[in-house]
């Protein structure tokens, strides 16, 4: 009897996913455990294995199309095999299609993956929507939505708030660019899109302002010049972002401020200090989050970070690793930036971008000597955080760079 495989529910907040790419054809043979295409969601990518041997007899979703949790999107069986008539969502015979390190298992033939009801209650809309619907006022439950399977989309909710006449909706735009002379257009991938509609998002909602400090990072080198050699044994890489997330997730339970979020008119203190750590990857960028990260020493930081960073670029994180994040590092230095400017990771209120680590010449004790410098900026929400605070945070965490102490290894 043939399996259909469906789009599995990555996390209990996960309403759709969208086909990036399919890793099998139509007629191949695959094994159960396969990797056999591949999802974005609004939270992290992953390869989904195949949740049975035989072959790929039927692909029911294309790629690029985005769909509801628990929709078939194909089906497995013996070769020359008949396949039923297409089923959106999936009936009671399908096996879910499992997502990788054990996000999503796989369920009994004789079981149905229900849509959860807090899915139900948000009025099916993808997080970027909900958080519009939020801007203005907008009870999701009461917008007829449009999209596929009844989702709420963005134009859904934006003709709500015109006809509320609340928050005017922006300027309607063209609808592409006008191309002329030697041009090549390619549609955005769906993370890169995630990340344009998460920057918009966050501009819109916090007003950025940035302070720069110059940390000496001479402590920090002898550390590890000290101690590199017998971690790496342990294989074990000291980074300099090990040190650095250190470093931050301690001054953060001094300035509870920078790890906070807004709530309307009300200030939540997070009382874990769960650290982002963006990640770079090959077409876009993933922040997996450290949960409880002052309470690791730096060499747990070390070890969690370089786990964490090989298994995203493996598309092999869990939902949970990149949720619920409190204050994030990013790090344009490993590019040879000197600063940067980043977006606030929404609802984050504070992010520290870490410039390049270079010899430069300064003056210490008025004589000119060379040292390892860098730029660490942080940008932060203006509606909570003053200049003053910013500073005092800056001042705070370069000292403890400066000054690092070896029993924080």
């Amino acid at each position: 009897m043939p399996t259909d495989v469906v789009m599995p529910q990555m996390g209990e907040s996960i309403a759709e996913g969208t086909i990036v790419r399919w890793i099998k054809r139509v007629g191949d043979a695959i094994d159960k455990d396969e990797p056999l295409f591949e999802i974005s969601t609004d939270k992290v990518d992953a390869e989904i294995p195949s949740p049975d041997e035989g072959v790929l007899l039927e692909i029911r979703v294309k790629e690029g199309d985005t769909v509801p949790v628990n929709t078939v999107v194909a089906v497995i069986g013996a070769a020359g095999e008949q396949t039923t008539a297409a089923a959106v969502p999936a009936s009671e015979d399908v096996i879910p299609a499992r997502a990788t390190a054990g996000v999503a298992p796989t369920q009994p033939r004789d079981a149905v993956v229900p849509v959860s009801p807090d899915v139900e209650r948000r009025g099916f809309a993808s997080p970027v929507v909900r958080r519009l619907a939020q801007q203005h006022g907008i009870d999701l439950s009461q917008v007829q939505g449009t999209g596929a399977s009844g989702r709420v989309t963005e134009k859904d909710v934006m003709a709500m708030v015109s006809a509320k006449g609340a928050t005017p909706a922006p300027a309607s735009k063209p609808d592409g660019p006008t191309l002329s002379g030697n041009v090549r257009v390619e549609k955005m991938s769906v993370m890169r899109r995630k990340i344009a509609e998460h920057m918009v998002t966050s501009v819109r909602t916090s007003p950025h302002v940035y302070s720069a400090y110059e940390v000496d990072f001479s402590r920090v080198d002898e550390l590890r010049a000290k101690h590199k050699a017998r971690l790496e044994a342990d294989d074990v890489k000291l980074s300099y972002t090990a040190f650095i997330a250190k470093a931050t997730a301690d001054t953060l339970r001094e300035f509870p401020f920078a790890n906070a979020s807004l709530d309307g008119e009300s200030i939540v203190y997070r009382n874990d200090i769960n650290l982002g750590v963006a990640v770079a990857l090959e077409q876009g960028l993933i922040v997996p989050v450290i949960p409880k990260a002052d309470g690791l020493s730096t060499t747990e930081l070390a070890r969690v970070i370089q786990d964490l960073a090989k298994r995203a670029r493996a598309k092999q994180l869990k939902v949970e690793e990149v949720e619920g994040g409190t204050f994030t590092i990013t790090n344009p230095g490993i590019f040879g930036g000197l600063w940067g400017l980043p977006i606030l990771n929404q609802p984050q209120v504070a992010i520290l971008a870490v410039g390049s680590i270079d010899k430069r010449a300064v003056v210490a004790d008025d004589a000119v000597v060379v040292r390892p410098m860098c730029h660490l900026t942080m940008g932060y929400d203006h509606r909570l955080i003053d200049g003053a605070d910013g500073g005092r945070f800056l001042a705070a965490l370069k000292k403890r760079l400066e000054t690092f102490d070896e029993g924080w290894l």
